[in-house]
């Protein structure tokens, strides 16, 4: 089990998701990736895979995790291991282009 730990944008981002009435399904996608990938991030429906173009800010590798899949703008959760044993940080919750 891992230790999730926010950046100041991924808690901007997922509170923007709770107090929008209308991303209440959005939300509850959201929290719900974010318990299979607090328990084990290579969760099947996470569809987790490296994220190449960006990394973390000491250079880590950035993942991408689903939240949502087969949506028109289905969001993604970017995030890196540690900077703690045992711990991801999340970088950003958005909505893929």
């Amino acid at each position: 089990m891992y230790r999730l730990q926010f950046t100041d944008t991924s808690k901007n981002e997922l509170a923007g998701l709770k107090y929008d009435n209308s991303k209440k399904v959005v939300y509850k996608a959201v929290t719900k990736s974010l318990k299979f990938l607090e328990n084990d991030p290579k969760h099947p429906s996470l569809n987790t895979k490296p994220f190449k173009t960006l990394s973390g800010p000491n250079g880590e590798k950035l993942w991408e995790s689903y939240a949502q899949q087969n949506t028109p703008g289905a969001y993604r959760i970017f995030w890196y291991y540690g900077p703690e044993r045992k711990q991801i940080t999340v970088t950003s919750i958005i909505h893929h282009p």
